[in-house]
């Protein structure tokens, strides 16, 4: 018998040892998740909080914690869970999902997160049919969510620190914080914005202008990054600080500006979550 067929007949001998059947598998939950139901009364829309303790949370009954809220709840979450375990293990995070009692043919059409398109623009599209179909341009109305149900809801039920919130965006997440940190600052003391699909809204973010950002009272810190390779985005985000740094706005404390190397809009996602833990951390660790 040739060594061919050896072979296979040795791959066909082991195969039922090496076949798992489906039903002998089982999904695996992050630990320390849990889930939690909110609903946005403004529009009467359900979404879902994705809510991480911190490791000694139940036995520090005296002791209150930063929160990092973030977008994108399910696409971050994994990360942002793994770079805090190491980076800022004190910290609550709090993740808010999208929209969960969306239109079943939009959904279909789009995919579960076809909601964020909505929430986390600030400009209307000019072609009617678009707009009749998407609502763009809703962020005013998802920022209530935010400040009126999310965070009350958090810090009602959980050791806050209200002066220690953190916005954590990427994308169109990232332009959702731009849009937060001009119109209404005062919502977090920090801000992570990663590669914001800022693109023709830079104009209508500065006449939304807050007037905390001129009071050295508000003393917020901004992280904006962006991948070396993100070309046409890159302009956008330059100009945005540039910007930024001209008014010299004194209610910011702290612009850090990266340019994360070697990476397009896609792979610089996981290496914004670790450096911008790290200069969370950093800041801490200076106010402590």
């Amino acid at each position: 018998m040739d060594m061919k067929k050896i072979l296979v007949l040795v791959c066909l001998f082991l195969l039922p040892f090496l076949t798992v059947k489906a039903s002998e598998t089982s999904d695996f939950t992050l630990p320390k998740i849990q889930v939690l139901p909110i609903k946005d009364t403004q529009a009467d829309r359900q979404y879902e909080l994705y809510i991480k303790l911190p490791e000694g949370y139940s036995k520090n009954k005296d002791k209150i914690y930063p929160v990092i809220y973030f977008t994108d709840a399910i696409w971050q979450i994994e990360l942002l869970s793994g770079a805090s375990e190491f980076l800022m293990e004190d910290a609550i995070l709090v993740g808010i999902s999208w929209q969960k009692d969306i239109n079943e043919a939009l959904m279909n059409e789009k995919g579960e997160h076809v909601s964020r398109n909505r929430d986390y623009s600030i400009s209307e599209s000019s072609n009617s049919e678009i707009q009749a179909k998407y609502q763009l341009g809703q962020a005013s109305n998802h920022l209530t969510f935010i400040r009126k149900d999310v965070i009350k809801t958090i810090e009602k039920n959980y050791r806050t620190d209200p002066d220690n919130r953190t916005y954590f965006g990427f994308s169109a997440g990232g332009r959702f914080g731009a849009y937060i940190l001009m119109a209404q600052p005062d919502t977090f003391k920090n801000y992570i914005l990663g590669s914001p699909s800022l693109w023709r809204d830079i104009p209508l973010l500065f006449s939304l202008e807050n007037a905390a950002l001129k009071s050295k009272a508000s003393a917020i810190n901004l992280f904006i990054s962006y991948g070396e390779l993100e070309k046409k985005l890159s302009t956008h985000v330059e100009d945005f600080v540039t910007k930024l740094k001209n008014n010299k706005y004194e209610g910011l404390s702290s612009i850090k500006h990266v340019v994360i190397e070697s990476s397009g809009h896609s792979d610089s996602f996981p290496m914004l979550g670790v450096r911008s833990m790290k200069w969370l951390s950093s800041l801490s660790k200076k106010e402590e």
